[in-house]
Parts: structure tokens; sequence; C-alpha cells
């Protein structure tokens, strides 16, 4: 297994890992967590060269930005911190479920933030959602006074539209753009988001480039996805009835792989990134085994008529249940 590295950006590049380490379900959205198993997991992934890790204030809330804290004490020198704000946390340390692009709230975030990972800056900050009711110049004008500041080194936008992604630039160079990028999702082909990062050599973040556990074979009808919280109970993709619509493309995705000699999750993954050297993929895990599995992806390579094949088998809008309940969904394409 070897992880090779990938700049994101240009006028603004950051060096990190090919494969980076989405570490959401570590404490949230994903049913019960292990801290042990999870602090286990961040060590096997620095091990295996892997440099960036990827979480947000409002995972927990808070709580998976501590445990990362705990994971690179004493080796912050050795990793890249991205976090994202933008998710409403009220005074009482709950989620409000409100999207907050205020600069009064943004700088107040960073506060936080910076005193649960240990550092005294973050390598990347995100803005995590679109505010519909604050400008993007104002909330980008308060995140790049925080790189001023020396609080923040790079920034970037999660599932923004391609016109707010150029004014947010046009305030202070983006280094990431992060959206949801996997064969099951594959918006940003032919929404003008990877054309505009490309065109303002901005790179691109793709989290769930597993479908969420659906591209790897794990969920095959409800009783799969795992007791607790976990959002997939709640995502329109994984209801009963889109469960069945989508699992002919995973099966055949699957015939597809094992000739090709390795697994689904493999193929998956290794289709992403093979979508271009300016393209870092976060799959998110908790456990060392599928940690392992996901960073041996980036030795497979695609043949031609595998991509071709893969192009066939999940084309664009082949997908049955969108990936964010409707009020979510509206809020993706500001």
């Amino acid at each position: 297994m070897a992880l090779n590295t990938r700049r994101l950006g240009t006028s603004s590049a950051l060096d990190v890992s090919a494969q980076g380490l989405g570490c959401m379900g570590m404490t949230f959205g994903y049913g019960d967590a292990d801290a042990n198993e999870a602090l286990a997991t961040i060590d096997r992934a620095l091990e295996l060269g892997v440099t960036l890790l990827d979480t947000a204030d409002m995972y927990g809330p808070h709580t998976n930005e501590e445990l990362i804290g705990r994971a690179v004490a004493g080796r912050r020198d050795k990793v890249v911190l991205a976090s994202k704000v933008g998710n409403e946390i009220g005074d009482d340390g709950q989620l409000t479920w409100r999207i907050n692009g205020r600069p009064d709230y943004i700088r107040k975030s960073i506060e936080g933030t910076l005193r649960r990972l240990g550092t005294d800056h973050l390598d990347l900050y995100y803005l995590h959602r679109v505010d519909p009711d604050v400008p993007i110049e104002e909330s980008f004008g308060a995140l790049g006074e925080l790189v001023g500041a020396g609080l923040v080194r790079h920034l970037g936008i999660s599932e923004a539209a391609p016109a707010t992604i150029r004014r947010a630039h046009a305030v202070h160079p983006l280094t990431a753009v992060q959206t949801e990028y996997s064969l099951f999702t594959r918006d940003v082909e032919v929404n003008g988001v990877l054309d505009t990062v490309r065109e303002l050599g901005i790179g691109f973040v793709a989290y769930s480039p597993l479908g969420r556990g659906f591209l790897t074979g794990t969920i095959r009808d409800t009783s799969d996805i795992p007791e607790g919280l976990d959002f997939r109970r709640i995502a329109p993709r994984f209801k009963d009835e889109n469960i069945r619509q989508n699992l002919p493309v995973v099966d055949q995705l699957n015939d597809l792989a094992a000739a090709a000699g390795t697994t689904v999750g493999r193929l998956a993954l290794a289709w992403v990134l093979s979508r271009g050297d300016d393209v870092v993929a976060i799959p998110g895990t908790k456990r060392r085994r599928y940690l392992e599995e996901n960073i041996s992806a980036s030795d497979v390579e695609l043949s031609a008529d595998v991509l071709a094949a893969i192009d066939r088998i999940a084309p664009y809008g082949v997908t049955a249940g969108n990936r964010y309940p409707d009020k979510e969904m509206a809020s993706l394409s500001r």
C-alpha cells in the first residue's frame, strides 16, 4: 500500500495525501462508535501515509474535534488538519440545524475549534454550508481575516454552486472545494463545479466516495444500517424502495471488480482517485480494517476498458433517491 501526495490549489497550494481520512463517523452520524478503535484507526492512517484529517465543529457537536485533538497530540507537525464552520451550534452546545455564515459567528467559532484540536492554527478551514442570508463576500471576508491573523493557513468551501465559488475565490483564494463525489453521486461533472475549480486552480476534495457504504456492498437493505443515530436512516437514497433500485448497479460493479481482480469498494474508490491529480478523496471510516482496504485502492489501476464499463454501468443520474432530505438538498445549490 502506498499513498502519493497531491496538491490542492495553485495560487494557495496545500500538499496532502491522495487519500485523507474523513473522521465524522468516529463520533457522529453513523451509529455507535468506539473511541479507542477510532484513535487506533487514526494511528494506523498516519502510519500508512495519510496526512489529511477532516472534521467539523458540528460533528458531535465538538466531540469529533476533541477526538482528533487527542489523536494528534505530540505530532501536530505530521498532519494537515481540516475543519469546517457554518452549521450553527447554539450557546448550549447543541446544533440548531440552521446555517450561520455571519462574520461574528465565524470569528467566535475558530477559537473553540483550535482549542479542541489543541493547536494554534488550522491548515484548512471550510465554510461548511452557504448561508442564504449572508453575502458570501462577508463570510469570506471574515475567513480571510483569520488567515491574516495566522489562525488559518488555507480556505475552502463545501457544497457550493459555481457562481458562489467564484465570488468566494474573488475575496480570498480558495485552496479546496469539498463536495460529495462517487459513482452514485456524479453531479459535479455536470453542474459546473469541477469545471469551475479547474478553471480557477482550486483543488477538489471528494467526500463520501464510497456512497456511505452503499458502494462497498455492505448495505443491501435497511436492516444493514446500524442501530442508533445513523444519518442513513433519514437519507432518501437508503429507503427500501431506492435500495432495491440501486442494488443492481452495485451488483454489476461487483462483477466488474471481480473480473478485474479487486473488490467493488476498491474499484469505486480507485475510480474517484482516477478523476484527476487535483482530486483528493476522504473516505470515512472508524475501523482499521476498512481503512486498510481503502488505502489499498490507491494501488488499483483501472484500464480504459474498465473505466468505459464503469461509465456504462453507473452514468450520471443512475442512482435512485436523493442523497439528503429535501430541506438539506435545497441548501446544496447555493
